[in-house]
């Protein structure tokens, strides 16, 4: 039986605080050939994860060998020299990670860079050389965050709000009369029953801080009333659906981000 012949592929690793994006690139190309999306577990091993990957692989057809190449972000610290050592023992070679002093071709206009986040760093970058500047960029995850990207692709800061998730949980720890309800829209702003009225208080209020955010945002930027609006997270699409301040939604921006990032790397 004839040898399959390998792949070259990278893989981009994007570490969240609840979630962990894996994606795959073949060397040299922009399309995204696979894309996992795994809980964020810190106390699982690099042996756990490597065999998570090896059995998501083996469903695309794919094997641990394709990989020549990793490139990593993460705003988890306990996870980061778990994905190294996964890295190192299972493909045979080190995942560069991003950091602030990392060569990404964007300056970090802000008072402490060492402070930035790869995962805010890398969304700027894709953000500008997908959909050019200036742009914000909305994060919804653990935090809802918003980075703020020049006509020249500058990262210029933003703000950083807490997520429509953990809004909501803190509402129903607080209130022992208020439960756990759908974080979706309601019918209508004006609700009739407790579940309708905190799903507008929550949703419709996220969406509030979002609209003034950016305008705000946009009213400090040069050039801002012309910044395109793009969300990633796992939120994004249900607020898209209820805001027309979002221009697009691409949730693999930091995948890109970390797959152009090395591109960069590769070449200088």
């Amino acid at each position: 039986m004839p040898t399959r012949e390998r792949e070259h592929l990278l893989l981009a690793i994007d570490l969240s605080n609840t979630g962990i994006k894996l994606g795959l690139y073949p060397r040299g190309s922009g399309e995204l050939l696979a894309r996992w999306r795994i809980a964020t577990e810190r106390e699982k091993t690099a042996d756990e994860y490597a065999m998570l990957l090896a059995e998501l692989m083996r469903h695309a057809r794919l094997r641990l060998e394709d990989i020549d190449a990793a490139i990593m972000a993460s705003v988890v610290p306990s996870l980061t020299p778990v994905f190294q050592e996964l890295t190192q023992r299972y493909l045979d070679r080190g995942a560069i990670v991003v950091t602030h002093s990392t060569n990404l071709g964007i300056r970090l206009l802000v008072d402490n860079p060492w402070e930035t986040g790869a995962d805010r760093m890398l969304s700027a970058l894709a953000a500008h050389q997908l959909y050019g500047g200036p742009a914000i960029v909305i994060q919804f995850g653990t935090a809802t965050s918003f980075d703020c990207v020049s006509a020249a692709g500058d990262f210029l800061g933003g703000a950083i709000a807490p997520g429509l998730s953990i809004s909501a949980e803190a509402l129903t720890r607080a209130a022992s009369r208020l439960y756990q309800v759908e974080l979706a829209p309601p019918p209508h702003a004006l609700g009739k029953n407790t579940t309708d009225c905190m799903r507008s208080g929550i949703v419709f209020g996220h969406v509030g801080l979002v609209e003034g955010l950016v305008a705000r945002l946009r009213g400090e930027m040069e050039g801002g009333a012309a910044a395109k609006v793009i969300a990633h997270g796992g939120l994004a699409p249900v607020m898209a659906e209820v805001t027309p301040c979002i221009d697009l939604v691409n949730l693999n921006i930091i995948l890109e981000g970390l797959r152009l990032t090395y591109e960069r790397l590769a070449t200088t």
